[in-house]
C-alpha cells in the first residue's frame, strides 16, 4: 500500500490506519486476529487510546513479537501531570512496548481542556519529558471542534491533529486541512464512515482520496471489513458521476440529522449531554454492550425525556440539525434496543 509522511512526525504511514475502537466488542482471538490479518494485508500503524477498555490489551498482544513493529499511536484524557502520566505509564504495560511512536491528547475539544494541557508542570509538561526520553516519540491531539482544532494547530505544540472528517463532515477541508499543510501538522481523519452511519465504504474511502496527504483511520472488526477497504484503496480512485450522485443523495438523507459532535449546542439546561445520545446509534456500532447497555449510558439517555423543549440547542447549532426530534427518537430506538439485549435478542 502506498505510504504518506504524517506531517513534520516524518513517520511514513500507510494511506489508511487500523482504528481500535471496534475491537473491545470482539472476544480477545478475534480481537487479535483481526489486528494480526490487517497487518498483514500492510497496513503499518495502529491508533487506539488508554480509555478503550480492552483495545491496548489486545493490541499488545497481537504485535508482541512482530518484526517490523507497526508504528504505535494512543492516547490519554489526563488532564492533570499525574493522571497523564499515570495513562501513559498504564499504555506502555498493556501494549507491551517501551516506546510509542505518537501519544495523543484525547478529545481535546474545550478551550478549558487545551489550558489544563498546556498548563506550566502539567500534561503537556510530561510529554515533552517523556519525548526527550525517548519514550515517545512524537505529540499529537485529538478534537472534535473546529474553532478549538484550529488553535490546536496554530499553537505548533502538536505534530499531529485527528479530527472527524468525511464526505458528510467536510467543514475540515475549507481551512483546518490548509491549515495543518501550512503548519506541517499530520491530519489524521477519524470517523471517515461516519462512526458507522455511512454504509458505502466505496464512497467514503474513494471521496477521501481525494486529499491525498489526509490518512484515514478505520475502525475495525471483521476481517472482511478490511479486505474490502483494501482493495478500494488499491483500486481506482476516481468517483463516477453515479457515484458523486449517491454521494449527494446521501448527504441530503443525513445533513439534517448527522451531528458532529462539535457540543456548540450546550449547555443544556437540564443536563443532557447533546452529541452523545445524538450519536448512539453509531455507538452501537463501535463499543462493546457492556458499555453502551451499561448504567451510566442508561442513565445519560434517560435525561431526554427532561427536555424542556426550550429549543436553545436548535438555535446555537450551525448546522441545523433537527436535535430535539432525533434525541426523542434515538432514545425511544435506545429503549428498544435495551429490551432486546436483556432478552438475548440483540
Amino acid at each position: 500500500m502506498q505510504t504518506l509522511r504524517l506531517g513534520r512526525t516524518n513517520l511514513m504511514v500507510t494511506a489508511v490506519g487500523f482504528g481500535g475502537i471496534p475491537i473491545q466488542r470482539l472476544n480477545e482471538e478475534d480481537a487479535v486476529a483481526v489486528v494480526r490479518h490487517s497487518l498483514d494485508l500492510g497496513i503499518n500503524w495502529i491508533d487506539t487510546a488508554h480509555g478503550y477498555t480492552t483495545s491496548e490489551e489486545r493490541i499488545g498482544r497481537a504485535i508482541a513479537g512482530r518484526n517490523p513493529r507497526p508504528i504505535l499511536c494512543t492516547k490519554s484524557h489526563g488532564l492533570t501531570a499525574e493522571a497523564y502520566a499515570q495513562e501513559v505509564e498504564q499504555s506502555f504495560q498493556r501494549l507491551g512496548v517501551n516506546y510509542i511512536d505518537v501519544y495523543q491528547f484525547h478529545g481535546v475539544s474545550k478551550a478549558e481542556q487545551f489550558d489544563k494541557i498546556t498548563a506550566p508542570n502539567g500534561p503537556l509538561d510530561v510529554a515533552r519529558r517523556l519525548r526527550d526520553e525517548g519514550r515517545i516519540g512524537h505529540i499529537g491531539v485529538t478534537s472534535h471542534n473546529l474553532d478549538v482544532a484550529i488553535e490546536l494547530v496554530q499553537s505548533d505544540l502538536f505534530e499531529t491533529l485527528m479530527f472527524p472528517f468525511n464526505f458528510i463532515t467536510r467543514e475540515p477541508a475549507e481551512r483546518l486541512i490548509p491549515l495543518c499543510r501550512q503548519h506541517d501538522v499530520g491530519f489524521i481523519a477519524m470517523k471517515p464512515m461516519g462512526g458507522g452511519l455511512l454504509e458505502d465504504a466505496t464512497l467514503a474511502f474513494k471521496w477521501l482520496r481525494r486529499f491525498p496527504d489526509v490518512v484515514p483511520l478505520v475502525g475495525i472488526q471483521a476481517l472482511a471489513e478490511i479486505d474490502e477497504i483494501m482493495r478500494i484503496m488499491e483500486g481506482p480512485a476516481e468517483l463516477s458521476a453515479e457515484e458523486e450522485a449517491r454521494i449527494e443523495a446521501i448527504r441530503q438523507e443525513l445533513g439534517t440529522r448527522f451531528c458532529r459532535s462539535c457540543d456548540y449546542c450546550q449547555p443544556c439546561s437540564v443536563g443532557i449531554h447533546i452529541s452523545s445520545v445524538m450519536r448512539l446509534r453509531s455507538a452501537a456500532k463501535r463499543f462493546p454492550a457492556e458499555r453502551f447497555y451499561g448504567q451510566q449510558t442508561q442513565q445519560m439517555v434517560a435525561l431526554v425525556e427532561e427536555c424542556i423543549d426550550c429549543g436553545k440547542c436548535e438555535e446555537r447549532c450551525p448546522y441545523e440539525l433537527e436535535i430535539r426530534q432525533t434525541l426523542r427518537e434515538n432514545a425511544e430506538w435506545y429503549k428498544e434496543q435495551i429490551a432486546l439485549h436483556q432478552s438475548g435478542r440483540a
